[in-house]
């Protein structure tokens, strides 16, 4: 007797009929199909006549049957089905299960008070999320592209705090302390006595290069000397927790000895592996996200159509601030749709024109880049050259000293504005307008800070001549001091552009448009803000702050400080002076691509720290490295003082065949993942495939049973397919009106 499964797939017309339509399903005789060529190709490469018989399937066909599968065992609550079905559920698991009883109905309390917990704290988290309502309202306003922007800055915010608590903990906070308290220290020092030094220096070399001398003014000072040294990081902040040059301490001894030169090693690794880790993270839930959105904008329409709205708001403000958020990534997709439609509609000519278009608009974009770097250059020499001569004039000093920050400056507000009005000829979509321009200011920004360590560590190493110190002691006494002095200026003076911009332009801008009827006015027109510009600008700030942490401990709080008010100064702007985007875009892709930028920035930042550390000597007058021919020596003077054989398994771990052993182990997973990647990959096509054609099955089911009611009608007279009917009646509409469901 044949098994009902197989009776499925026979072709025996003798089976009972309830077959038949099942055979004429699509997916059924697709899978036929396939199963006749896979049978007959194997039984030609096996050379016998003989045919495999079909296998046995599954029993979908005959009868719906609960799968044993892991639905079965998750809680009735998160079951996609209805609240009737839910209940049904449930009474058949306690029926079949039986009611718990004793300590089962202990672990089951227990069990839903900790979930329960768990949720109520996420809930406590969520409510104490900083600038929580601010960023609703924004969403709400001006739509998820803008909110990219503040989340954003939210998370710098957060990244800068985290840092300023290390570098606290673990190298202010003991300083801090020792100045307090009695415990033995040991300063570190440059008398020539330290056995564990390779330097060849003489006596003489090493008191000269020994010498820092104070930089505090003497005498009388003037009151615009002070804020001169408050700007410039000169004078009495000079040596204070600040800076570098400060931290003069080798060890702390109390019941244990601290040493604060590897302390002070590790918590700059320690920052920059957990920014690294921190944005990878974030980078890879975006990246989902942008590709489940990106690979079927069908799927996005139904979200947003069909799921978007959020059922809890019964606030009238919430809902108008919700729907606005909708309407404006609805617009986004549209507006993505109908530029790829037009691109896909180019002829030939049309391409050729827009390529050699472009390419002479990049031929530009890279001239623009040469004659900024070079200025960038030149300024910089300037103004190190100028600060060795005694100035007069506070103007003429304080002009000199920001000189550096006033070129990138110009030159980073200069280039956006040639960068987004060159963009509009090269005719590409809004969302890769926003990108392509990033990536450009990109370039530009980073690259001048580039342009300026280089500017700087040609003036510290003596360019190709020799220093007697190993760095141009005479001009740089400390000279990381020197290098955080310049960080801070930057720092400072871009957060003095962002408030200058804000008030003396942004807001006598939304004044004159609306109080003048000039046409220059209606012209210049009531400014958008300007994402690419704005994400430029903290990014360029989170990458000094990198660098300059390193030389000047307290930088990651001052740009904690910095983005605090930063985020207040473009709430009020946006709120008070820019209107929604004419060309709106779609946040996913670009909040992914605003951590790719941080991420290519912290890279950025950790080529010039990890050069000085391993490469250029230290200071020999000031800071906690002065014992060393480099920062990175401290770590195998550690690690010889170590037992011996926690040393050889260190050195062992630290040689290059422990390197390369690691370099093709992670080769080989990274093969591996891309590997289980492909495959996952195609299940997901397969699984695609399938819901298509069980849409393809519903719609041919639903012609079927209109064609039996037409039949059913057509027996009665009184009545049709389009007749007259009663509410009770099953009413199927015709074939043509079927719409055929898509997965």
């Amino acid at each position: 007797m044949m098994d009902p499964t197989d009776a499925v797939f026979s072709t025996d017309r003798r089976v009972p009929s309830s077959h038949l339509l099942l055979d004429q399903l699509p997916s059924y005789q697709s899978l036929l199909y396939r199963r006749k060529s896979n049978t007959s190709g194997s039984a030609r490469r096996r050379g016998s006549g003989r045919v495999r018989q079909p296998s046995v399937i599954s029993e979908k066909w005959l009868e719906q049957k609960a799968v044993h599968s892991g639905e079965d065992l998750r809680p009735v609550r998160e079951l996609p089905k209805s609240m009737e079905d839910k209940r049904q559920e449930k009474e058949q698991r306690l029926q079949q299960g039986g009611a718990p009883m004793g300590w089962g109905l202990w672990r089951l309390n227990i069990h839903r008070s900790l979930k329960r917990l768990k949720e109520d704290g996420m809930d406590l988290l969520s409510s104490l999320q900083l600038w929580r309502a601010d960023v609703h309202l924004i969403e709400g306003m001006f739509g998820t592209g803008i909110l990219s922007y503040f989340s954003f800055l939210r998370f710098l915010v957060l990244l800068n705090f985290i840092m300023f608590l290390l570098m606290f903990v673990f190298v202010m906070l003991p300083v801090i302390i020792t100045s307090h308290t009695s415990l033995d220290i040991t300063y570190s020092s440059t008398d020539g006595t330290h056995t564990s030094l390779d330097i060849t220096y003489s006596s003489t070399d090493v008191r000269e290069c020994s010498v820092y001398p104070s930089s505090s003014r003497q005498g009388l000072v003037v009151f615009h000397q002070h804020i001169t040294d408050l700007l410039s990081g000169t004078g009495f902040l000079e040596q204070t927790y600040l800076f570098y040059g400060y931290y003069r301490l080798e060890f702390i001894h109390s019941a244990f000895s601290y040493n604060l030169p590897l302390a002070y090693l590790l918590t700059t690794v320690s920052y920059l592996m957990l920014s690294l880790v921190w944005i990878v993270k974030r980078s890879a839930s975006g990246f989902k996200r942008k590709l489940i959105q990106d690979e079927d904008r069908f799927q996005s329409f139904c979200n947003k159509i069909f799921a978007g709205w959020d059922f809890c708001i019964t606030n009238e403000n919430a809902a108008r601030l919700k729907r606005s958020s909708l309407l404006y990534e609805l617009k986004t997709d549209l507006e993505e749709e109908r530029i790829k439609q037009k691109m896909a509609n180019r002829t030939r000519s049309e391409r050729c024109r827009i390529y050699t278009l472009r390419a002479a608009v990049n031929l530009f974009v890279v001239a623009v880049l040469i004659s900024c770097f070079y200025c960038i250059y030149i300024a910089t020499v300037f103004s190190q050259r100028k600060q060795a001569e005694e100035q007069g004039n506070f103007l003429f000093e304080l002009m000199v000293e920001y000189l550096p920050s006033i070129v990138i400056t110009l030159a980073n507000f200069i280039t956006p504005l040639i960068f987004n009005l060159i963009i509009s000829f090269e005719d590409y979509s809004p969302a890769f307008e926003i990108r392509f321009t990033l990536m450009r200011c990109v370039f530009m920004r980073l690259a001048s800070i580039g342009v300026l360590l280089f500017s700087l560590w040609s003036q510290i190493t003596c360019g190709s001549a020799h220093c007697s110190c190993g760095y141009n002691h005479q001009r740089y006494p400390c000279w990381e001091t020197h290098v955080g002095q310049e960080m801070y200026k930057l720092v400072i003076f871009d957060f003095l552009i962002i408030a200058a911009v804000t008030i003396f332009i942004e807001f006598p801008r939304k004044i004159i448009v609306n109080h003048c009827d000039c046409a220059l006015a209606k012209w210049w027109g009531q400014q958008e803000f300007a994402i690419p510009q704005n994400v430029l600008e903290i990014v360029y700030g989170q990458t000094i702050c990198w660098i300059g942490t390193f030389y000047c401990p307290l930088l990651p709080a001052i740009n904690t400080v910095k983005y605090f008010l930063v985020f207040y100064l473009k709430k009020v702007s946006l709120m008070s002076n820019c209107r929604p985007a004419t060309r709106p875009f779609r946040a996913s892709s670009s909040n992914f691509f605003f951590l790719v930028v941080l991420l290519i920035g912290l890279g950025l930042a950790s080529v010039p720290v990890t050069v000085s550390i391993a490469e250029i000597p230290p200071s020999r007058a000031c800071g906690p490295f002065m014992n060393y021919t480099s920062s990175w020596k401290v770590v195998p003077r550690v690690i010889t003082q170590l037992p011996q054989g926690l040393s050889s398994v260190l050195m062992a771990l630290a040689s290059e065949a422990c390197a390369v052993s690691l370099f093709v182990i992670t080769c080989l997973g990274m093969f591996y993942v891309i590997a289980l990647a492909g495959a996952h990959k195609r299940v997901i096509e397969q699984l695609r495939d399938q819901l298509a054609m069980e849409g393809r099955d519903k719609r041919f089911l639903i012609q079927k049973l209109c064609q039996a009611q037409q039949e059913l009608f057509a027996r009665s007279p009184d009545r049709g397919c389009h007749g007259n009917r009663r509410d009770d009646e099953v009413y199927f509409v015709p074939s043509s009106a079927v719409l055929e469901t898509r997965a």
